[in-house]
């Protein structure tokens, strides 16, 4: 997981560092700098795209033994096979009536988000990479911390981790593709301090994990991080594109 973070946050640092390289002819010939930028960003998405299926291949297929938590042999003898308490169907239905549910709400989120701002004064920037985060993966945070509490590690780095993959590998290059298809210019442009900002983040965790141990120190590490990152959030502007 640490060598897809990685790759994840190198893969939005060169259209950014691309940009900055191309400052002088964008002022010149915005257009072909937009092309440029436009092209990389599309080629970019699919080869995201490639390395999240082979991904889930490797995990889920070739090498799925390496992503089995083999535990010790107390523990094995303790396991009992959990009865299941939906079918496939049942399952599949509560799954779609939820999405909906949650599809809803999220307008009525985004559509706040105006009032809020006026309201408190918070950038939407914060709003957007801080509040609602915390709020929309609430179930997760409770999930991880609960496995952790189990002493069941793999478990818990898999959920902390595997969303941000999620989003980097498969949710953002999709988008730019289905951008692409829909023939909106979708790029993976990212504004240079956001995008040092995810690269950081994503440098500080792969660091922390890398030797498959954790503790207390590293947790502290990894929450001063955050609040570090969120503080300068708060006082990022809205409009520091303009």
């Amino acid at each position: 997981m640490s060598s897809l973070m990685a790759v994840a946050s190198a893969s939005l640092i060169i259209p950014a560092t691309l940009f900055a390289a191309l400052s002088k002819s964008f002022k010149s010939d915005p257009e072909t700098t937009k092309n440029h930028i436009l092209f990389i960003s599309r080629g970019t998405a699919i080869i995201l795209l490639v390395l999240y299926l082979m991904y889930l291949y490797f995990q889920l297929k070739s090498h799925s033994d390496l992503f089995e938590d083999s535990g010790s042999a107390e523990n094995q003898e303790e396991v009992t096979e959990e009865e299941h308490l939906l079918n496939p169907f049942a399952a599949g239905v509560a799954l779609v009536v939820v999405t909906i549910l949650v599809a809803i709400c999220a307008e009525y989120l985004v559509g706040s988000i105006e009032g809020i701002v006026e309201k408190t004064g918070m950038s939407k920037t914060f709003i957007g990479l801080v509040l609602i985060p915390i709020v929309g993966n609430a179930a997760e945070h409770v999930t991880a911390v609960l496995v952790a509490y189990k002493n069941k590690m793999d478990l818990a780095i898999g959920v902390a981790i595997g969303s941000s993959l999620q989003i980097a590998l498969f949710v953002t290059p999709f988008l730019v593709i289905l951008g692409w298809i829909m023939g909106e210019n979708m790029t993976l442009h990212f504004q240079i301090f956001e995008t040092v900002a995810f690269f950081i983040s994503g440098l500080v965790v792969t660091l922390l994990i890398q030797d498959g141990k954790s503790n207390y120190l590293e947790g502290g590490l990894c929450l001063g991080m955050y609040i570090i990152l969120a503080i300068a959030f708060y006082v990022y502007p809205d409009d520091v594109a303009q």
